[in-house]
């Protein structure tokens, strides 16, 4: 596919977020409003008002958000809230803009390239629609082709909208899981119209045959919803059938997406938040009955950290013990990263909660979308540091890995390639995604994408009001620019730069 190839587009799912809320940062190490606004163009210690997901709409009340954990009284918690997310990568991308990082260079004079180009891809898109680009988040992907097949379904369904909200989490949450890097082989033909999906659109069609088959649910008479006790009974077996995986059809980590359903299973036992029928979509009721969820008249204004917290703290379980631990507590997508600040104990981790952040960005659209939720403190979601959106940044030459790393990468390709019986086809260095060039590689992406989001409005010129959203910017540029730039540059794999050793679990 050519980089300027029109795509079929997608409707718009408008989520409605804040224009103006504040917050009174309780307890942390910098305010919330030098860390988590978007950076003016160039320049990522200033920040600006980035645009709300949907200009048109009017912005909510003031309404506090919830403070941080206290670092120095809870690291553990600060380092798995949203707030750490940004606050602990700008270190590293403070490294990255005098060049010193560990283990890639860094050309600045290619930054205006990046922008240029995610201009390029947007404006083909969608000018001068730009109102119309829908928020990054798992329902464009079920629309692969130009099908509604999320509008299609829910024509079936009772009126009830909460019921409604309910059953597209429940479908979101299992797909969102499932949507980890699916390899270079694999791919899906859809049982309703027979054509072949690759890569995330095909996981979600394939999740949405399986949802409306009933594999993930113990009702009979309701199929189409996800519960506790059906996840609980999942097998390998039963998963690889649905994914039609085969010897000559393999899909990375197929063990690991399996493991994490089952244990989210497991973890929907939790009836504070999933109730009494262990449902990922009984969380709609737990934060509309929520003491922070505010109302403006009849509209649920819900605070970003509230939605966190429940994502963070109801599928804790689910997460492998292997990850990334401090004072007993597992952190989740968090790993220590040598170009951090010396400095002992948890100040050398850098967070980054990728498959929360997917989960939060999914959720948010069929709250908003069928409930009228709005949201207040969008802004302290990140863009989502995954290998697309860093190989944009590699693959235009802003970010370049060294030569011991890279040797070092190839190696490990070439010993993997062997032993999976792959061919050395289009090789690229090979890492783990603990390894420190993953780790440095994705803090440095958060900071460049929050660069790069002042820079792509100015470019279109938008003004207040009218400027995008990260959300935005995520869907209709960066995640998609470097898509085609892999597509471009590695026809035969379609791979990203730098490819990572995925159990399912991270990518």
């Amino acid at each position: 596919m050519g980089i300027f190839s029109k795509k079929s587009g997608s409707r718009a799912n408008s989520v409605t977020s804040e224009s103006t809320c504040k917050s009174n940062r309780k307890g942390s190490q910098t305010s919330l409003a030098s860390t988590a606004k978007s950076p003016t163009r160039g320049q990522p210690g200033r920040s600006s008002s980035s645009g709300n997901i949907s200009p048109a709409l009017p912005s909510i009340p003031f309404v506090e958000l919830p403070p941080a954990p206290d670092p120095g009284l809870d690291p553990s918690g600060y380092l798995r809230s949203i707030y750490a997310v940004r606050e602990r990568s700008k270190f590293v991308m403070e490294a990255a803009l005098r060049n010193q990082l560990t283990n890639f260079t860094v050309d600045m004079t290619k930054f205006s390239d990046v922008a240029e180009y995610v201009v390029s891809i947007i404006k083909r898109d969608y000018a001068p629609n730009y109102h119309t680009i829908p928020p990054h988040g798992r329902w464009q992907h079920f629309e692969i082709g130009g099908r509604p097949r999320i509008d299609q379904m829910m024509q079936s369904w009772p009126s009830d909208p909460a019921e409604q909200t309910r059953r597209l989490i429940d479908l979101f949450m299992v797909s969102v899981l499932l949507d980890a890097g699916a390899g270079t082989k694999w791919q899906y033909k859809s049982k309703d119209n027979g054509k072949l999906y690759r890569r995330s659109e095909g996981l979600a069609v394939a999740s949405l045959d399986m949802f409306r088959e009933g594999l993930f649910s113990s009702n009979p008479e309701q199929k189409e919803q996800v519960d506790g006790m059906a996840l609980k009974n999942l097998t390998v077996q039963a998963l690889a059938e649905g994914l039609q995986v085969s010897e000559s059809n393999p899909l990375s980590g197929l063990e690991g997406r399996s493991s994490l359903l089952i244990k989210l299973g497991e973890a929907l036992d939790n009836q504070d938040f999933f109730g009494v029928d262990s449902r990922p979509g009984n969380m709609l009721d737990y934060l509309l009955q929520h003491a922070t969820t505010k109302r403006s008249g009849v509209t649920p204004i819900i605070p970003i950290p509230t939605l966190w917290s429940v994502l963070m703290d109801g599928l804790a379980p689910i997460w492998p013990q292997s990850r990334t631990q401090f004072d007993g507590v597992s952190l989740g997508d968090a790993w220590p990263c040598s170009s951090m600040p010396p400095a002992p104990g948890w100040e050398r981790i850098v967070p980054f909660h990728k498959l929360t952040q997917w989960l939060t960005y999914s959720l948010m659209i069929p709250m908003s979308k069928l409930m009228g939720v709005m949201w207040a403190g969008e802004r302290l979601l990140t863009g989502l540091p995954e290998y697309r959106n860093g190989g944009l940044l590699i693959d235009t030459g802003l970010l370049t890995l060294k030569a011991s790393q890279m040797e070092r990468g190839i190696k490990a390709y070439h010993a993997n390639a062997k032993k999976a019986g792959q061919p050395n086809v289009e090789v690229v260095p090979l890492f783990t995604p603990d390894d420190d060039v993953v780790v440095e590689w994705r803090a440095c992406t958060l900071g460049f994408l929050d660069m790069l989001l002042g820079e792509v409005n100015h470019l279109l010129g938008l003004r207040e009001g009218e400027r995008l959203s990260l959300a935005q910017m995520l869907e209709a540029g960066t995640w998609k620019g470097g898509r085609e730039l892999a597509e471009v540059s590695r026809p035969n794999t379609k791979e990203p730069p730098i490819m990572i050793l995925s159990d399912g679990t991270v990518f």
